[in-house]
């Protein structure tokens, strides 16, 4: 993945009509997108359908964008406001909401397991984070897997800085009670 930086010149260089700028930041994103709309739902095709939404917007939309501060948060909290919609709108699929009606699963996928002790670590976080409530889940997320800072991670939960420090700590207290046991 390239640096901010790199991706703030690519986005202003799409700003501006540069084809292939918009198609690198789609290729760059797309994949991580799609992971984290899986964090709310299994439909894949919603998931591609929002993802292509938020593109189309993107493009048809790029000559009154701004410059956001960072790409990544940008297109991650737009993701996640076209999936809420989406799934709003559309009595066929699953809503997302704020209980613990939706599990949210934890990929581990992307480490080597190194040794049979971590491998039994991660087994059990794995285990453990399942049973959080999404949001909990959301939160680890953002901020261990794509390492959002909270300023971040509250912009795109829509919810306050202070919530967001709130949320992680109950979410980290929650695992270890849970692995301590």
């Amino acid at each position: 993945m390239p640096s901010p930086e790199e991706v703030l010149v690519l986005w202003n260089l799409f700003k501006q009509g540069d084809w292939s700028a918009y198609t690198a930041l789609y290729d760059q994103h797309f994949t991580p997108l799609n992971n984290y709309g899986y964090k709310f739902t299994k439909n894949v095709t919603l998931i591609e359908d929002a993802i292509q939404d938020l593109f189309i917007g993107l493009w048809t939309n790029r000559q009154n964008l701004s410059t956001p501060v960072s790409v990544k948060n940008y297109l991650y909290k737009s993701l996640r406001n076209i999936l809420l919609r989406k799934a709003q709108n559309q009595s066929r699929f699953v809503e997302i909401s704020d209980d613990n009606s939706i599990p949210f699963e934890v990929s581990f996928d992307q480490y080597i397991i190194v040794g049979e002790e971590e491998k039994e670590l991660r087994t059990k976080v794995n285990f453990f984070l399942t049973k959080l409530p999404p949001r909990q889940q959301e939160i680890i997320f953002l901020r261990f897997y794509e390492d959002f800072d909270y300023q971040e991670i509250a912009d795109i939960m829509g919810i306050t800085v202070s919530s967001a420090y709130k949320l992680l700590y109950k979410a980290l207290h929650s695992m270890e009670v849970a692995l301590n046991k």
